[in-house]
């Protein structure tokens, strides 16, 4: 566990922001969370904080509040991040052949009668 000010000079350590623990206990207070500048920060805790920091930071909740700082570099290479053009469009073949929609025998319009006339 560490504190606010750890947390903060830990973030600040990570990206191109600098964090202040007013920073800090403004992001806690987005996430409904109230915290103080003396108040201990737990894995649980640092995950939701960072899950609200924007653009995402390379570590976890527990990397960030464990005692050992900066956390190992892994052997295993870094995957080279994803960039997206238009994130939310799909693009699909620009000619798709027609297909009738029913293929079952053309409907007359009028819905069949669960009445039975003739009794």
């Amino acid at each position: 566990m560490i504190n606010v000010h750890e947390f903060a000079r830990r973030l600040s350590t990570l990206g191109a922001a600098v964090f202040t623990s007013d920073d800090i206990v403004d992001l806690a207070t987005a996430v409904d969370v109230r915290i103080s500048p003396d108040l201990a920060i737990d894995a649980n805790l640092a995950q939701r904080l960072l899950d609200h920091i924007s653009p995402a930071l390379p570590v976890t909740g527990a990397q960030i509040a464990a005692s050992e700082w900066p956390p190992p570099i892994s052997t295993r290479p870094v995957a080279p991040p994803m960039l997206f053009s238009n994130p939310g469009a799909v693009d699909g073949p620009a000619a798709q052949p027609g297909r009738p929609r029913g293929s079952g025998p053309a409907r007359t319009g009028r819905r069949p009668d669960s009445r039975r006339t003739g009794r």
